[in-house]
């Protein structure tokens, strides 16, 4: 039997073996996220760079657990946004905003 792997390993040795790659990456899944308002898709961006980054190391620096960092990083999760504003800093990134530009 062929055994394949999910898209999410892919993802996740992509990234493993170009961390000079993830910062573009995590700019693009938020500006699809913009765009689409796809949270689900967006958790599951953000758990491949958590895992590549280390969940365990994640998980204690945002101050939650192995499982609960897992758990709001699944596509049913629905973190606060104290917890993402902690998974990203955890992971070298902040939220910030920017305007929207809408024409007239």
């Amino acid at each position: 039997m062929t055994k394949y792997r999910t898209l999410d390993k892919l993802e996740e040795s992509y990234f493993r073996g170009h961390p000079q790659e993830v910062d573009n990456y995590v700019c693009e899944m938020f500006e699809e996220y913009a765009q689409d308002g796809d949270s689900a898709a967006l958790l599951a961006s953000l758990r491949v760079i958590a895992k590549v980054k280390g969940i365990t190391a994640i998980a204690k620096q945002t101050g939650m657990t192995r499982q609960g960092l897992q758990k709001a990083l699944s596509s049913k999760g629905n973190p606060r946004l104290d917890n993402v504003n902690s998974i990203m800093t955890a992971l070298g990134y902040r939220l910030t905003p920017e305007k929207v530009v809408t024409s007239r």
